[in-house]
């Protein structure tokens, strides 16, 4: 069974790809747009299929993997998010004391 909430292990890709936003100024511009990124239609119906499948103990070990690339993607575009709302955030803030 998929774990359904995993921690980054330092050395995973998506680790490794925070990293180099961690060294990187995310502008407001980019802020806005990683803001805009959001699963197709598609997507969250094969996440939802994987997810239901694994509840019922039924993925195969490619399904597993998918899963486990789509909580993967999913946690690191959170994280990026999370970020940007916070650059926004700040900008906002730094434009009403001037």
């Amino acid at each position: 069974m998929v774990a359904a909430h995993q921690s980054l292990d330092v050395t995973s890709d998506s680790a490794m790809f925070l990293r180099l936003w961690d060294s990187a100024k995310l502008t407001p511009t980019l802020a806005r747009q990683l803001l805009k990124l959001a699963w197709s239609e598609s997507d969250q119906a094969r996440m939802k299929e994987l997810t239901q499948r694994n509840q019922n103990g039924e993925l195969e070990a490619a399904e597993a993997e998918e899963l486990d690339n789509y909580l993967r993607v999913g946690l690191t575009l959170s994280i990026l998010q999370s970020r940007a709302r916070k650059v926004l955030k700040e900008s906002t803030r730094i434009k009403s004391q001037k």
